[in-house]
């Protein structure tokens, strides 16, 4: 069972003794009354619930087309790796590993990356803390390039760009790619690293 920490008040300086605190909860300064520390703020039920629920619907928003296109009589379904092909076939390489990296490979770094944690905070398992610790900081610094969310941004303006060369229509792997986007932010978004340190106490 881990021991209290000794913290100092960022506001008045006073020196004292924290216990571990559950979720939600936050401890005050007697002294001055501002917060010292405060307990991990994210649920892990929530993160892992999130987070499968984005891995599952990874798979049809990469197999069934994100959009379909009509254009003087020829008819074409484009998935997020039939863009990747493309782009390779087009000797456009550096591209291509960008868009294969960003849109398929980092987000289920990512979400994979997410639900270790939340397997090993969940089960108490206190070793290599400082290991897991690092996942974490990978996971917030590839977060950025997981341009899920610009991929469907430049999807939507491509409907309405092209709207009045071609008939363009999102496909059924459009929705699926929208709740990935979403539901990947929330799982990271509602995770806090504190609670890896929780295993040890």
């Amino acid at each position: 069972m881990a021991g209290p920490d000794i913290v100092g008040c960022g506001t008045c300086g006073l020196v004292q003794q924290v216990e571990l605190l559950p979720p939600g909860k936050r401890a005050e300064c007697p002294r001055c009354g501002s917060t010292v520390s405060e307990g991990p703020k994210g649920s892990l039920q929530l993160t892992a619930a999130l987070a499968i629920a984005a891995l599952i619907l990874y798979v049809p928003a990469n197999i069934y087309p994100i959009m379909r296109m009509h254009f003087h009589g020829a008819y074409s379904e484009s998935t997020v790796w039939d863009g990747v092909v493309s782009l390779a076939d087009s000797d456009q390489w550096f591209v291509a590993l960008i868009v294969l990296l960003a849109s398929i490979v980092i987000p289920v770094l990512k979400l994979s990356g997410l639900l270790f944690l939340v397997i090993t905070a969940r089960f108490r398992v206190g070793r290599r803390l400082r290991d897991r610790t690092r996942i974490y900081e990978f996971i917030d610094v590839i977060g950025p390039w997981a341009m899920l969310d610009v991929f469907l941004l430049a999807v939507l303006v491509a409907l309405v760009k092209l709207g009045s060369i071609a008939t363009i229509l999102p496909g059924p792997g459009l929705i699926a790619f929208s709740a990935v986007v979403v539901l990947t932010m929330l799982a990271s978004a509602s995770f806090d690293p504190k609670m890896i340190w929780q295993a040890k106490a």
